[in-house]
């Protein structure tokens, strides 16, 4: 099997889930949604990822037919939904999810402009690709002290990392790159690792290269398990991955959510 260049891989699908007006950037979604994360988060899940995770909760369409799936929002749009549907619900944090959020920087940034102000947490769940190949990405958030980075490491090695990928291993570098540009720039961050197919040992090494970048990002080290939603089972079995750790949906325990 070939393994592709994650952050090429970024910006083929780039192109495909993005369009160009005179006003904006504008990018696709699926859904808008309110969820139970961080005690209730307001969430837009984007369409398109440069990633290949054998273990994601999206589905083989959105996934894989991004070209097809979703439709076109201005980030105004999207700013507008996720206020007012947070108002409503009486929420004050927001993310989108469902695909990697710093595709399309300059739609992600008119959309955290857009909700300067709004008294609003967002939290930027991301992989981290695109923050630890362009330094000038961590310089960019920088400005929005309302944003927290969340970088979700996909496993806790190189090696790890392309066998749940089967993207290039270099390309965990730029995840922990991620964490060291934005520490050395100010941002809020930390990072939250999948840990259901390492080894104790495996963490424990990740856990001192991290440590490495900036000892407090190991204070705020979040411990990732699969949640093993049917889509998930279905792409465990289908690739065959072996897995030490997981829950069910319906049990999770309370700290998790």
């Amino acid at each position: 099997m070939t393994l592709y260049d994650p952050v090429v891989r970024h910006r083929g699908v780039e192109k495909l889930v993005t369009r160009c007006t005179r006003a904006d950037q504008e990018r696709k979604y699926w859904r808008f949604r309110v969820d139970r994360w961080y005690g209730g988060i307001v969430t837009a899940d984007a369409v398109g990822c440069g990633l290949l995770c054998k273990f994601c909760w999206v589905s083989d369409k959105i996934m894989f037919e991004p070209a097809t799936m979703g439709e076109f929002y201005a980030a105004r749009t999207v700013a507008n939904i996720l206020t007012e549907t947070a108002r409503k619900k009486g929420l004050q944090q927001l993310r989108v999810s469902g695909g990697e959020p710093t595709i399309a920087k300059d739609h992600l940034l008119a959309l955290l402009e857009n909700l300067r102000g709004r008294n609003m947490l967002f939290m930027l769940e991301t992989n981290g690709i695109l923050i630890g190949s362009d330094e000038s990405y961590a310089d960019e958030l920088s400005q929005f002290p309302f944003v927290h980075v969340r970088v979700s490491l996909k496993g806790c090695s190189e090696e790890e990392f392309s066998e749940l990928t089967s993207a290039k291993p270099e390309g965990f570098g730029y995840q922990l790159k991620a964490l060291e540009n934005l520490a050395k720039r100010g941002v809020h961050c930390h990072p939250a690792v999948m840990i259901s197919f390492s080894p104790e040992k495996s963490l424990q090494r990740l856990v001192g290269r991290i440590r490495a970048i900036d000892p407090r990002l190991v204070d705020g080290l979040e411990v990732e398990e699969l949640i093993l939603y049917p889509s998930v089972r279905r792409k465990l079995r289908k690739y065959g991955l072996k897995y030490y750790r997981s829950y069910m949906p319906n049990s999770l325990p309370e700290k998790l959510v």
